[in-house]
């Protein structure tokens, strides 16, 4: 049967990405993969290095036995694993070459009748087997099916019967979910354990602190929460690291300040990284911070605070990352060390991205006290949601795939005949930084002996990471034995630096001597990353020990008015900051010029992975991205407007109507899921502060009208009110091919825009262009075929509108819509929302190509939609968006005959 018939209506809705630029022809000079096929799609679909080789070796979801997101291994070179929602499961493993059926998989259920539906345990996003036992850590709400509820948890077998009998709850943890507590790892040294958790757990009590606590949110910028909900639960110190024993009788709190990262691990140096999330809600503000590389120092900060109050990576008080990777979702982060892989490979840490299906090697580079990071596509495949992994005692690399009820997979990567050694690799001898960093570390925790002493002169020390353990080092002294030692300092970087430690640690009172000392510096004969420490140090002042009087506010208004503006952008949110909060006279005056010709400095935003290569691999998430670019927010702008939202004073009435027009100019502006919300934010701020008989006024012009009453851009047309329901083929079909008669023309028109259809797709002149025109679609196709695209767009894809996957020679690959090419490139377009917008590939850098399997086209966008709703939608389709076709309910106009 020939499939040409189904081609055209897979273009359906938006998110088929299909490209107004016209469509790729074979002139002969295509470049064809190099890849064998195995006959195994989803094999087939994976991106890997030369000589690796990956097998599927079992999918749970074929079995009904879940989702699985967790592994480790025990000590008789089993793998135990866990399903999100459901049981654990211990599986005996073909060895590498051997039949996959010779597999052996059971259940792991402790102390319970094997009959029952109820888990004993299970609902883990964290194993380890260590100490004979093995480690589990559950993140769930107890309820009738899984009595227990989010924790670390201990299982042993007391009778040597080869299973678990046991049950300990060593902590209880307050958090559940994707943002809930996560892995437990084992140190380098085996004697004991670390565990991570999202910033949706609370960080409990603990013993002992590498840096005395505080939930200060440290940020004088108007505090405007995500206008959708998110981030807005817990604690305002993210995620976090603690360290503990194997009875889980000390704990210790390592590090803070991330956002979700799922897991860490270690070093041949023993050192430890975590890879931490984003959150793509964020896209298009200058607070949004992209997935990233994060090397967990002792006590160290990494600044993640909920909505507007997320620290600059610049800011002294937090550590910057490694390496910025760019969008997607971390979950499993492992070291090569062990593997049978080649030394680049086992000297590497494997980051693994769950939204598009990436693991990136991390290549790591001594770099003083701390590293260099690059990254380079290990692994890809599309769709291949990554949940956890682990190097096997084989010394192959495990992965599972899942997640969210995802369907799931766990797959085997080995390299040629896996008979490369995993002898350890000789640790390089620390660099001169990284030692003078673990000496300082040794005095975290507690006040030490000649602690003070010995740190101080590290304070002005020229390596970041080396400032930063001296600090710590410092802050975990009495005050008393070092604040009139600061009050003395007459180096400028010893002085921020120190001025930093008191303001976290020391009284209100010591204000009034603080602010004067720092106005000793000399502001011009910094650098520019001393000038915004110096800056932190004045804001860390001010949120610590309170807003200083008009007289002392005056001063350092004075102090720091000539400074602004700068030539650097992160001089310049800084100063401007500071300077609104204090209300200096010019502050207003001058932000607003700035604000006016802001630029957004792209070398700054650089990441691993570049946007636009990411918007095809997933269609939920990559769309966004796309979106986003095509309209880019104006990052500096943005963070102009935000602190401006605070000044009372300043303001004339041509700068208060600029400024006011800005807002209505920003929410067309494409961003994330929350950026709309987070400049609405902004706007009634900034309302707020205008007269009552002028309200009505600024509302109007910074564009009230276009806000719907929920804060959101006013669509123009109705949201579904269904419910919706997941809807299969069969009974999409059997609802609609029974009510297709005297249907709502409206309601159809306003399902086709809030379905997105008509973001990309025209219907008789209205709607998008970056898709064919629709109109002539219910001429041609039934209600099934329809239907059937938008519920299963993968099923069939045709040939001229899929993407392809080009495989780089330097590891990587590009994902994109082949528009064109000639004897020397490719010409691709990866984005369909600006589908002119073009990439040339050099087919001398393209080690093969293949057609993607997955459409990307996002399924479910009629899951919103009720029965009548649905009904309408088809019905629109398929008359052609046409009010007067038969199939809609013909109202007689008054005085008609």
């Amino acid at each position: 049967m020939t499939t040409f018939k189904k081609r055209p209506f897979r273009l359906l809705l938006l998110i088929s990405a299909v490209f107004a630029t016209g469509v790729a022809c074979n002139n002969g000079n295509d470049s064809t993969s190099n890849e064998k096929a195995t006959g195994n799609p989803k094999i087939d679909a994976l991106k890997l290095p030369d000589n690796f080789k990956a097998e599927r070796l079992y999918s749970p979801g074929d079995n009904k036995q879940g989702s699985w997101v967790s592994m480790t291994f025990d000590n008789k070179g089993r793998m135990i694993v866990s399903d999100q929602y459901g049981f654990l499961y211990r599986l005996q493993l073909p060895a590498v070459g051997e039949d996959s059926a010779k597999l052996k998989i059971e259940k792991l259920d402790i102390g319970k009748d094997t009959s029952t539906q109820k888990v004993s345990m299970g609902y883990a996003q964290g194993l380890l087997y260590a100490f004979n036992s093995l480690y589990v850590m559950v993140n769930h709400n107890s309820d009738e099916r899984f009595e227990k509820g989010s924790g670390l948890y201990r299982l042993q077998d007391t009778d040597g019967d080869d299973q678990f009998d046991k049950i300990t709850l060593i902590k209880a943890l307050e958090g559940e979910g994707e943002h809930g507590p996560h892995s437990i790892v084992l140190a380098p040294d085996g004697q004991s354990i670390y565990v991570i958790a999202g910033n949706f757990t609370k960080i409990p009590e603990m013993n002992r602190y590498r840096v005395p606590m505080s939930t200060n949110i440290d940020n004088i910028l108007p505090f405007i929460k995500d206008p959708n909900g998110h981030d807005n639960t817990v604690n305002t110190h993210g995620g976090w690291i603690a360290h503990i024993d194997s009875t889980g009788s000390n704990w210790e709190l390592i590090s803070s300040g991330y956002r979700n990262p799922f897991d860490l691990t270690f070093n041949d140096a023993g050192d430890m990284f975590t890879y931490d999330s984003d959150m793509e809600w964020d896209f298009g503000t200058p607070w949004y911070r992209p997935t990233r590389i994060c090397q967990v120092t002792s006590g160290s900060e990494y600044g993640w605070r909920p909505g507007t109050e997320k620290w600059s990576p610049a800011y002294p008080d937090n550590l910057p990352p490694l390496l910025n990777i760019g969008q997607g979702s971390p979950t499993n982060l492992i070291y090569g060390g062990k593997a049978r892989f080649p030394e680049k490979y086992r000297k590497s840490l494997f980051a693994f991205d769950w939204s598009f299906g990436i693991i990136y090697a991390i290549s790591l580079q001594p770099d003083g006290a701390s590293y260099k990071a690059s990254a380079e596509e290990f692994l890809s495949g599309s769709p291949l949601p990554l949940t956890d992994g682990v190097i096997g005692p084989d010394g192959a690399l495990y992965f599972l795939t899942g997640g969210r009820r995802l369907e799931s997979d766990l797959y085997r990567v080995y390299y040629k005949d896996n008979k490369e050694s995993n002898e350890p690799l000789a640790a390089a001898a620390p660099t001169a930084g990284a030692d003078i960093r673990r000496k300082l570390e040794a005095y975290h925790g507690g006040p030490k002996e000649g602690a003070v002493d010995f740190a101080w002169p590290y304070l002005k020390n020229e390596d970041r990471f080396v400032r930063f353990a001296a600090r710590i080092a410092i802050e975990n002294q009495p005050v008393s034995q070092w604040q009139n030692k600061l009050l003395q300092e007459k180096d400028p970087q010893t002085l921020i630096q120190g001025t930093i430690a008191l303001a976290r640690q020391g009284k209100e009172d010591v204000k009034k001597l603080l602010l004067p000392q720092l106005m000793t510096i000399n502001y011009q004969q910094l650098s520019a990353s001393q000038q915004i420490d110096l800056l932190r140090a004045f804001e860390l002042v001010f949120v610590r020990m309170g807003k200083p009087d008009a007289g002392l506010s005056a001063q350092v208004a004075a102090y720091l008015d000539p400074q602004y503006p700068a030539n650097d952008n992160d001089l310049n949110r800084s100063l401007s900051k500071v300077l609104v909060y204090l209300n200096a006279p010019k502050a207003v005056e001058k932000t607003m010029a700035l604000l006016a010709v802001a630029k957004d400095d792209t070398a700054a935003q650089k990441t691993a992975m570049q946007s636009a290569d990411l918007i095809l691999r997933n269609p939920q998430y990559g769309l966004d991205i796309a979106g986003m670019l095509s309209k880019m927010p104006p990052l500096q702008q943005t963070w102009y407007a935000t602190v401006l939202s605070q000044a009372k004073n300043g303001w004339t009435p041509a700068l208060q109507d600029a400024y006011f027009k800005w807002f209505y100019h920003a929410f067309t502006f494409k961003g994330g899921h929350s950026f709309i919300g987070f400049i609405n934010g902004a706007r009634k701020n900034a309302l707020a502060n205008v007269p009552k008989n002028e309200f009505a006024h600024f509302n109007q012009l910074s564009g009230d009208s276009l806000l719907n009453s929920g804060g959101n851009l006013a669509q123009g047309f109705p949201q579904p009110q269904g419910p919706g329901r997941r809807w299969k083929l069969e009974e999409a079909v059997k609802v609609v091919d029974s009510g297709l008669t005297n249907r709502n023309f409206e309601q159809g028109r306003a399902m086709f825009a809030t379905s997105l259809c008509s973001s990309c797709h025209g219907m008789r002149g209205e709607g998008g262009v970056a898709g064919p025109d629709l109109t002539q679609l219910g001429t041609r196709f039934s209600t099934k075929d329809i239907l059937e695209a938008i519920i299963d767009p993968s099923k069939t894809i045709s040939d001229q509108y899929a993407a392809t996957v080009f495989s780089l020679k330097n590891g990587g690959s590009v994902l994109g819509r082949l528009v064109s090419q000639d004897k020397d490139k490719y010409v691709i377009s990866q984005n369909p929302f600006a589908p002119t917008e073009q990439r040339e590939l050099l087919k001398k850098d393209v080690a093969g190509t293949k057609t993607s399997t997955v459409s990307v086209m996002l399924p479910g966008l009629i899951n919103r939609l009720n029965e009548e709703e649905l009904r309408d939608l088809v019905a629109y389709l398929k008359s052609g968006g046409n009010k007067g076709d038969s199939v809609f309910l013909q109202v007689k106009q008054l005085g008609s005959k």
